[in-house]
Parts: structure tokens; C-alpha cells; sequence
């Protein structure tokens, strides 16, 4: 936090409104060390003509690619007009679900060179997505390219660089960048709700073949129906495998692991909510412990990082972790905790939990002495004065969650881009945000194959 808050000051100002965000009673039978408070946002509302429309082209029509583009079309001014992809399928699932007049191709390259395309989703295997996000801001189209922005920490620098150099829109596709959740868990943050951060906890358990990854392949996958060449790409060359193309995520050669897909999410996040541009120093382990499939990645892992102290927070550590075998069967969490208290954050709901720090000695280590020495040791503290009575009134649990009409964080990183490229506003993961995100979380896979603590230069996006 660049201005230190203290904790009624914090209390004073969570409950008022801002321009973009608001709080009001949610349930009124709250105790008074529990209130739930509801989120709010509002979007402008138009109306475009014909030849007002942003004309969208997607690239990579996978499972991500649909989410993506489904989001976007409930954009008003929005239009899809050509889809690439490198199986036959998906291209038929792309006329199915957005009409038979649309474009389609195997050739991303026929997109680019379209006069009618404004934007473009790049939602393909995470080794394509520097080529094509950069022919893309090149051709001068606006990009929206999936998280993490790139499979390796070299690739980055050339995209900021391409999206400086043709003052072109490059936004990186974290979804839940632009949620409620994360907006209210900033203001919360810079107003000193938790103090100075000290840790973050992060999981992430799954419990199914899907959730592992294991997706599943289509009978007429062959190939004939799939450019496997043209997939392949920089990769090295290989016989083609149809589970290679279906279940990229797991393997080195064309994705990132669980780091690169799921930690990236996290590191979005957290540097957006504490201004921060990453850790500097990372500590991996973990290994493949059930779905041993032909993954060259592992399926259970854990990662420490450092974060050094900076103007906006101090020195703290993370704590990563990924199970994809969890028994308990599945769930998630993302925890920032303070000297002051604690938030967990959601896309949907925000909960501050504060409790009062005992500074007095309680029975366990007074019961060395004798009664009359306790006493004395009590009336010392007593006269310190180290608990007082505002200390103990600023603590509960407050709880803020978005309504069920809201539309999203998927929809608001949309939102924002859309807007962006119409000249209304900004977006809130550029190319630079996305490079340390995804630099942040690739230190992971640098440890863990080289089994070393990594380090890494947050400002200058390096390996040092």
C-alpha cells in the first residue's frame, strides 16, 4: 500500500460507494460481526447500426475459443465473421453453434488479411500464441490473446514490443481480471483492510479425468480432418498422435503445464490487486502421481515464491499449490492474508475476515510461575495497555457478493476490450501485465525441471 491506512479508517470507507463499484445492505438480519454487502456495476448501454459492428474473427475454436467468443457475442456491437481451426470438426461445431454463412479456414493467415476482421480471439495452443499475436497486431488488428500470453519467457519482450510499435490493442485473456471480486479486493486492499500482506494462498484440487485434462477425442479425428503439421509448428517433429492434439495442455512441447494454465490466473490477480509486477525468486516441486497417460507434466505440484518489498505492499511469500488427484474431490481457494486480517477472493464474492491480535499471555505460558508472580505479570500488561477496546470492536467477517444477474468477469475483460478499441476506455491486461503474469508463473516450470530455486528480475521480465 503506497499510503497507510489504519484499521477504522478502513472500516469507515468500506461501505462507501464509488463510481464503478458499489456496496449496499444484502442480508438485514447480519449480526453485527457478520454483514454481507452486495456488489453492483454498470455498463453503458448503445445501440449500434449494421456498419457500427466490431467484426470479430477467432482463431483456435476449441474448447476456450467457444467460452471466449460466447462471451464476447452477448457484447452488444459485436459481430463473428470467420473462425479458424486446424480440425474439420471444430469448424462444423463453429457453423452449428454461430451459422453456415461464416467464414471458416484452416489458415489463421486468411483471417489476418481480412479488411472486414477488426479483432481477432487467439485461443490456440499456448506455442502458437506469439506468432499469431504478433501477425495479428501487425495485419492491425486488435487482439485479444488467451492466457499465458506466451509458452516461454523469451517470447513476451517482441509482443510489447509489436503492440507498442503499431499502437495496437493487445489484451491478455486471464478472465477474471476485470470481476467485481477482483476491483472490490483492490480498493479493499489499498484502504488497509488486511494490513501489510504477508502471504498468499493459493490451491487449486480437481478430481475427474476432465478436470486432469483427459479430453476427449472425436471418432473421425484422423489425419485427413486435422493439420497435424501446421499444429505441430515449432515444435519438434513428431508421428501424428491424435491425444497430441486433443490433450496439448499435456505436454512441454505445445503448452505450460498446470503453471502456465492455472497459476497465471492466480498471478494476474494477485499483481492487479497489489499493484505489484511479481516475485523475484520461485522454489518447485511436486511430480506425476496418478494420470500417467503419456504427459510429459506434472499432476500434482507445489510452489514457493518470494515477493520482494516494493512501494504498494511489503515482503511477502506465496504459496502454490495444484493436485489433480485430490480425493476430497476438487475445489479452489485464493487467500490473501495480512497483519490485520484476511481476504479471500472470488470472481463473484469477496470476504474480509479481521480478528483481534492477543499481545497479552494466556494461561499456557503463565502456568510456569507461581499465582502471586502471575498477577504481577498481569497488572505489567494490563498497565501496557497492548489490546485496547477499538482494537477488539474492528473484528468479524464481511462478506461481498455479486447479485445473480451479474454478468461476469468473463464478460467484464470483454467488456473492457471492446470498449477499448472504440476509444471509451482501457484494458486491464496488456501486454506488459501479461508477461509478468505469465513470467511469474513459468518460474515454476524453470524450477521444477531443473530442480533448483529460480530467480527473476519482476521489472525488467527476465531470468537473472
Amino acid at each position: 500500500m503506497k499510503k497507510k491506512s489504519t484499521r477504522r479508517s478502513f472500516i469507515k470507507k468500506a461501505t462507501l460507494a464509488s463510481a464503478t463499484i458499489t456496496a449496499a445492505p444484502f442480508i438485514a438480519n447480519a449480526s453485527p460481526y457478520e454483514q454481507k454487502l452486495l456488489l453492483h456495476r454498470t455498463y453503458e448501454k448503445n445501440t449500434f447500426a449494421a456498419n457500427d459492428q466490431i467484426q470479430l474473427g477467432l482463431i483456435g475454436s476449441g474448447i476456450q475459443g467457444i467460452y471466449d467468443t460466447t462471451t464476447a457475442l452477448k457484447i452488444d456491437g459485436v459481430k463473428l465473421v470467420a473462425v479458424c481451426d486446424l480440425y474439420e470438426g471444430r469448424l462444423d461445431r463453429a457453423k452449428e453453434l454461430w451459422g453456415g454463412d461464416l467464414f471458416t479456414t484452416r489458415d489463421y493467415r486468411k483471417i489476418l488479411e481480412r479488411k472486414d476482421v477488426d479483432a481477432v480471439i487467439v485461443a490456440t495452443p499456448d506455442h502458437w500464441h506469439q506468432k499469431i499475436t504478433i501477425d495479428a497486431l501487425k495485419a492491425g488488428k486488435a487482439v485479444y490473446c488467451e492466457k499465458p500470453m506466451v509458452q516461454n519467457f523469451d517470447e513476451g519482450h517482441d509482443i510489447i514490443k509489436t503492440a507498442k510499435m503499431t499502437s495496437t490493442i493487445c489484451q491478455v485473456g486471464s478472465q477474471g481480471m476485470a470481476s467485481l471480486g477482483n476491483e472490490k479486493a483492490k480498493k479493499l486492499y489499498e484502504d488497509g483492510a488486511i494490513g501489510e500482506i504477508v502471504m498468499l494462498d493459493m490451491y487449486n484440487d480437481r478430481y475427474s479425468a476432465e478436470g486432469a485434462w483427459q479430453y476427449p477425442i472425436p471418432p473421425d479425428a484422423n489425419p485427413n480432418t486435422i493439420d497435424f503439421d501446421t499444429f505441430l509448428g515449432k515444435a519438434p517433429k513428431t508421428p501424428y498422435e491424435s491425444k497430441r492434439f486433443f490433450r496439448w495442455r499435456n505436454y512441454q512441447d505445445y503448452g505450460t503445464g498446470v503453471a502456465g494454465d492455472l497459476f497465471v490466473h492466480a498471478f494476474s490477480t494477485l499483481n492487479h490487486i497489489i499493484s505489484s509486477h511479481g516475485p523475484n525468486r520461485a522454489l518447485a516441486t511436486g511430480g506425476l502421481r496418478y494420470w500417467n497417460d503419456g504427459r510429459d507434466v506434472p499432476d500434482v505440484t507445489i510452489t514457493l515464491y518470494d515477493y520482494p518489498k516494493t512501494d504498494t505492499h511489503a515482503a511477502f511469500n506465496a504459496a502454490f499449490r495444484i493436485n489433480f488427484i485430490a480425493g476430497s474431490g476438487g475445489g479452489g481457494g485464493f487467500r490473501l492474508i495480512g497483519t490485520e486480517g484476511e481476504l479471500e477472493v472470488g470472481q463473484n464474492s469477496i470476504t474480509l475476515k479481521r480478528s483481534k491480535l492477543g499481545m497479552t499471555p494466556g494461561g499456557y505460558s503463565l502456568i510456569a510461575y507461581t499465582e502471586e508472580t502471575q498477577q504481577k505479570i498481569r497488572q505489567d500488561y494490563a498497565q501496557k495497555q497492548l489490546e485496547t477496546r477499538a482494537s477488539a470492536l474492528d473484528t468479524g467477517t464481511t462478506i461481498w457478493k455479486a447479485p445473480q444477474s451479474y454478468k461476469g468477469g468473463h464478460y467484464d475483460h470483454f467488456y473492457n476490450f471492446f470498449q477499448a478499441i472504440r476509444g471509451k476506455g482501457k484494458i486491464t491486461q496488456d501486454a506488459t501485465f501479461g508477461l509478468r503474469a505469465a513470467g511469474a508463473a513459468l518460474l515454476a516450470n524453470e524450477s521444477y525441471f531443473k530442480k533448483q530455486p529460480v530467480q527473476w528480475n519482476p521489472t525488467a521480465m527476465k531470468l537473472v
